[in-house]
């Protein structure tokens, strides 16, 4: 156990686990304290899941799940206790109901409960309030997933960086592949494009390729 977690493996959605035991890896290699990199606040408010809910999905048990309609509601009052106007206030159904081109009716009528909420709406609500697609209506695991994948992608730009060398002269010869890779996309670009990969699988194919390039191109031994 480390700062108030379980090891990444007693996290029991499968996805969910392995995206955890990444993040985890890159805070180590990193530096970075666990409590940090897995603050419940703030993936709390990265994925509008409650953060009792998140502690519960990190400590490896079963959290239960609402259903749509509970989990709209939750995260639209989420969204409208976190992401205010400039001036500190909260948006009014008026706004809302603008903003997402519906009625002030259809807006009170959402935001009390008093009507199941369509994709379209979800959608509309979605882009007013400048959050990812499905951020409404993703199951919780999926969407505490979703959260970390992006601070996966942070924490492999800040890892690149640190990591990242300059191609020595003389190995950058137009006619070595290694070097090319490098000059076209270095070490930030690969960790980044590698990152936005939609599965671990993919990502196991890019090591893979890597590998053999590297392989490829060691120098002989005499």
């Amino acid at each position: 156990m480390t700062d108030g977690f379980p090891a990444p493996v007693a996290v029991a959605n499968a996805p969910l686990a392995a995206t955890v035991t990444r993040v985890a890896e890159l805070a180590n290699k990193l530096g970075r304290a666990r409590n940090q990199v897995f603050d419940l606040r703030r993936l709390s408010e990265a994925s509008g899941v409650p953060t009792d809910v998140i502690k519960t999905l990190l400590d490896g048990r079963p959290a239960g799940e609402p259903d749509l309609q509970a989990r709209f509601l939750q995260r639209l009052d989420l969204l409208r206790r976190t992401r205010v106007k400039p001036n500190g206030r909260r948006y009014t159904q008026q706004e809302i109901a603008d903003g997402a081109g519906m009625s002030r009716q259809q807006a009170g009528a959402l935001i009390n409960g008093d009507r199941r909420p369509t994709m379209e709406h979800c959608d509309a609500i979605q882009r007013f309030f400048g959050v990812h697609a499905g951020f409404l209506t993703a199951h919780d695991a999926d969407a505490l997933t979703d959260a970390l994948q992006r601070t996966e992608q942070q924490l492999l730009q800040d890892f690149a960086g640190r990591e990242r060398q300059p191609v020595p002269a003389e190995t950058a010869s137009a006619g070595d592949p290694l070097a090319r890779l490098l000059q076209n996309h270095g070490v930030r670009g690969i960790a980044w494009r590698a990152a936005q990969l939609p599965s671990d699988k993919h990502r196991d194919k890019v090591t893979e390729w890597l590998d053999m390039l590297l392989e490829s191109v060691k120098p002989n031994e005499s």
